[in-house]
């Protein structure tokens, strides 16, 4: 039992962060199960590779040399109460600097390699000072998106900024539609405008993502809800994956 009228069915994992993965969530009347196969998706290799660890169980399953940052990263965003925006770039490509606000306040110089390097130590199941430092890390990056504005890492998880505002690419035209899922059996995709699917940390991380197509976006709105945006090259627009169903 989360809170009153919400329950979570969970099964264990055989490793990897946390022991529990969710099954489905029962909240008054309604039932959602976990779509762990992601069929909720639409047929798109390239954004299920983008989103099949919030998607799929077995990632979460996998040993500490190969485990999953983004899981524990959204875990902590959501945890801290704040709300929050982490937008996740390509390593060495500077990008995603024409969509952000300048001068940047809080810009990470040189970028913080705390999660880069725990993940390069080899770690065993019994390595519980290592899980830890780990834990440490990703709460200190997750800490940081209470911030107002959003904290920006790259793919490698070296965290480079925080606080930034995000603004249209220079020549860019708005958003105007994006389409949303929710990795429950049963969902059907909506093409909504993305003013329609939330407030201001919303309607600025699908503008990002249509600005700057090789990233990622994770949300944590106040009041629980997760969602994770992405480029759908197959769908040619925002995709906005509702993942609060597995991170309760």
């Amino acid at each position: 039992m989360i809170e009153p009228g919400l329950l979570v069915v969970k099964h264990r994992r055989l490793d990897g962060f946390g022991k529990f993965a969710n099954v489905a969530v029962l909240k008054g009347k309604r039932v959602k199960v976990v779509d762990e196969k992601g069929t909720s998706l639409p047929d798109c290799p390239a954004l299920l590779t983008a989103l099949l660890a919030f998607t799929s169980p077995e990632e979460w399953s996998r040993d500490h040399n190969s485990v999953n940052l983004l899981i524990q990263l959204a875990a902590s965003m959501r945890a801290h109460g704040h709300g929050g925006s982490l937008l996740v770039v390509p390593a060495g490509d500077d990008g995603w600097r024409e969509s952000i606000v300048h001068p940047i306040q809080y810009a990470i110089s040189p970028p913080y390699t705390g999660l880069t390097h725990l993940l390069d130590q080899q770690a065993t199941e019994e390595n519980h000072l290592w899980d830890a430092s780990l834990r440490k890390a990703v709460d200190t990056v997750g800490g940081l998106t209470a911030v107002d504005g959003a904290t920006v890492i790259n793919e490698n998880y070296e965290a480079l900024a925080f606080g930034v505002k995000i603004r249209r690419a220079g020549g860019n035209a708005p958003v105007e539609q994006m389409v949303i899922t929710e990795p429950i059996v049963g969902d059907v995709a909506e093409v909504v405008h993305p003013a329609h699917n939330g407030g201001t940390r919303h309607l600025s991380a699908a503008q990002f993502i249509y600005d700057q197509r090789d990233a990622l976006a994770l949300v944590a709105s106040q009041d629980g809800r997760f969602t994770v945006f992405a480029w759908s090259p197959c769908e040619q627009m925002v995709h906005a994956h509702r993942v609060d169903s597995l991170l309760l």
